[in-house]
């Protein structure tokens, strides 16, 4: 039996916060990272996760990946498609999220929702809050990728396609006239439709709405409602964690991040990638693998490059803009070493970082386990001694994840 469900998700914690709201849902979830080679087929599960890490890259290279993904599902027998990007629209004016979702779904209509109530995003009049302030004001305004200075989704959108772009506005929504006033924007030409959710309830009337729409968009938000919706889920069993050291891994710069490393930083040794100390790549990366040799054991080990605005300006002027794909490429190292010495818990906060790791663990499919924090799932490797992995969005988690995660109370 194919799956009820395919997602394309732009990078890997995207791939783990889908993934967690599928399973959550009673969905029986595979992540996989990367494009799949042509002959690797599907376990018997209800949805299939494909994460890729895309969001920063050039918009051919982008869409291409995302195309062969979408092929690869449907070669085996997936009919639905959900195009996965974050809660907080990260995006540049030229994409990534317009040009792949034109891509896939073909001439539409589709929904375009991001909004995420239980992860504090919500969209009211296509305007996209964040914990209640609008997302040109919140942290987001100064992000190091993707700075998002526009809280208007429909003009936002608007940038980054040809197409037409419409509104689903909140008060349609919870009139119950879902399907007429998208069938009436249809007849206009409108390709793309922001959609206005406040809570889940918004979210599971339009699921429900919308079933019979081949592709949609959005957060884990509606991906978890659409799996609400569905009519035969699987049961999703736990998975146990396996036992042993742990190591933390850090390349995100959020807000939320920053204060879970204090955390850890509190209770457990660090060490901080720095190039304004260490600005040759080599040296960086020695001195960091010195210290994790050195300290790795019984006790959870912290290894970060996450840093705030000034100290990331000070680093970049330092080793150049080559900077933050050394620190992940470091990371990812780091990771590897780790597992050598014995890591059996691989705790990484950041979308880039995580893919980082993944692709130096060689790790190309996870099942999806118990989440540590909303949209934050274990994901345990099919090996015979399997790792357990956390891969943690930036924004995402309680103040004491990391700590929690990493083994300690």
């Amino acid at each position: 039996m194919s799956p009820l469900l395919g997602c394309v998700a732009d990078d890997h914690t995207g791939g783990s916060d889908v993934a967690a709201a599928l399973r959550r849902a009673g969905m029986r979830t595979v992540l996989r990272f990367g494009v799949p080679d042509t002959d690797v087929e599907i376990p018997d599960c209800d949805a299939v996760v494909v994460a890729l890490k895309t969001r920063a890259l050039p918009v051919g290279e982008a869409v291409a990946q995302s195309v062969r993904a979408r092929d690869w599902l449907a070669a085996r027998g997936v009919e639905r498609l959900y195009v996965k990007y974050c809660s907080t629209f990260d995006s540049t004016d030229e994409g990534n999220i317009g040009p792949v979702v034109d891509a896939l779904a073909g001439d539409g209509p589709t929904l375009v929702c991001p909004a995420s109530p239980e992860h504090g995003r919500t969209t009211y009049l296509g305007h996209l809050f964040v914990d209640g302030v609008l997302l040109a004001e919140s942290p987001m305004r100064h992000h190091p990728l993707t700075p998002m200075t526009d809280s208007n989704l429909v003009r936002v959108l608007g940038r980054q396609t040809p197409h037409p772009v419409g509104l689903l506005p909140l008060g349609v929504v919870r009139a119950g006239a879902i399907r007429e006033h998208l069938d009436t924007l249809a007849a206009q030409g409108i390709r793309h439709v922001v959609v206005d959710a406040a809570e889940d309830a918004d979210l599971l009337a339009v699921a429900r709405a919308t079933a019979d729409l081949p592709v949609v968009s959005g957060g884990a938000g509606l991906a978890g409602a659409i799996a609400r919706a569905a009519t035969t889920p699987g049961a999703a069993a736990p998975a146990a964690l396996p036992s042993g050291p742990s190591v933390i891994l850090a390349g995100s710069c959020s807000t939320a991040t920053l204060g879970q490393l204090d955390h850890a930083l509190a209770r457990f040794p660090g060490h901080r990638l720095d190039p304004v100390a260490t600005p040759d790549p080599a040296d960086l990366a020695g001195a960091a693998l010195a210290w994790l040799d050195e300290h790795f054991g019984d006790e959870p080990v912290v290894l970060y490059s996450s840093a705030a605005p000034d100290r990331r300006a000070a680093g970049r002027a330092a080793m150049g803009d080559h900077t933050p794909e050394v620190l992940e490429r470091t990371l990812g190292l780091l990771a590897e070493r780790a597992v050598e010495l014995g890591a059996r818990r691989v705790v990484v906060a950041g979308g880039e970082t995580s893919g980082a790791v993944t692709a130096a663990l060689g790790v190309d499919q996870v099942v999806v386990g118990e989440e540590a924090d909303t949209g934050v799932p274990w994901c345990l490797t099919t090996d015979d001694e399997p790792i357990a992995l956390l891969l943690k969005s930036g924004n995402f988690g309680r103040p004491d994840l990391l700590v929690r995660a990493a083994g300690s109370p």
